[in-house]
């Protein structure tokens, strides 16, 4: 699959149990990664310029920057 089918900025793209790596609120200066399975997805237009942002199911909230293909 090509990089442009696994855009963390296109809400298509992200399915509820994908896993993915987000950026959360308080790291976005250091660009720190938290990866986990999406369990909501919070942003509601279909294309975000930072990012999807998402729930995991682990709680923490961020916005997508890399999707992991099954």
């Amino acid at each position: 699959m090509s990089e442009e089918n696994l855009d963390g900025r296109v809400r298509k793209n992200i399915q509820i149990g994908s896993f993915v790596e987000v950026v959360q609120k308080a790291d976005q200066r250091t660009g720190e990664l938290t990866e986990g399975a999406v369990k909501r997805i919070l942003t509601k237009s279909p294309k975000h310029p930072h990012g999807i942002k998402v729930m995991l199911d682990t709680g923490e909230v961020g916005r997508v920057k890399v999707i992991h293909e099954d």
